[in-house]
């Protein structure tokens, strides 16, 4: 049976959060404002605290995209990501991601964020498998403006990753899975080999006590 090794994206393979980088793309090219950087900022402070309520901010970011077509969406992410995102991807989550497919691992990146925001990451990477929040879409490809559920957050990761491993045929719980957020913690529990990346400041305690590896990338 294969082994897993599953990365979360924002803070762990990515040393910003896409979010907050995304909206300053944005912001250049009209389609967000003052208002809405604010709004994302305040957004990623609650979500390093652990205090954010992630279906409520989700339900108000996705139906932002409703009647936007899936391929403009995938267009934007691909014309986004090369300046934004490229510059603060981290050496040391590429070379882990190359440790482990040497090994013969199934890499997938695991993110609350969509698809659409991790795939180029993952094509960057070499990374075959994509975990992620998912947004409905009707027969035309349009978004309808709301998501999936569950999110891929929380619990939700053990959810959607399972899937993954239901597929590919290896054991979630034998995994290694390397993340920063307290948020987390459910899947980082879960697995064989949690490693801390970045950590957030409870995740660094908890990781403390628990005695797991703590890395900086």
């Amino acid at each position: 049976m294969p082994r897993a090794a599953l990365f979360d994206m924002d803070r762990t393979l990515v040393r910003r959060e896409t979010a907050s980088l995304y909206v300053r793309y944005q912001r250049e090219i009209g389609e967000a404002s003052l208002v809405d950087l604010a709004r994302v900022t305040f957004w990623v402070a609650q979500y390093t605290f652990g205090v954010i309520d992630a279906e409520a901010v989700a339900r108000r970011a996705v139906a932002t995209l409703a009647g936007t077509k899936e391929s403009d969406l995938e267009a934007r992410c691909n014309a986004w990501f090369p300046r934004y995102v490229v510059p603060h991807v981290a050496d040391a989550g590429r070379h882990a991601v190359l440790h482990h497919k040497h090994r013969g691992d199934v890499v997938a990146i695991v993110t609350g964020a969509t698809a659409y925001v991790a795939r180029p990451l993952a094509r960057l990477l070499g990374i075959d498998h994509v975990v992620a929040s998912e947004l409905q879409r009707d027969d035309r490809g349009v978004f309808t403006g709301v998501p999936e559920s569950p999110l891929c957050y929380g619990a939700g990761k053990i959810v959607r990753a399972q899937r993954l491993a239901d597929a590919l045929g290896f054991d979630l719980e034998e995994s290694v899975f390397y993340s920063d957020s307290y948020t987390d913690l459910p899947l980082l529990e879960y697995v064989a080999e949690p490693v801390v990346v970045n950590p957030d400041p409870r995740l660094r305690r908890e990781a403390r006590r628990r005695g797991w590896r703590i890395e900086r990338w």
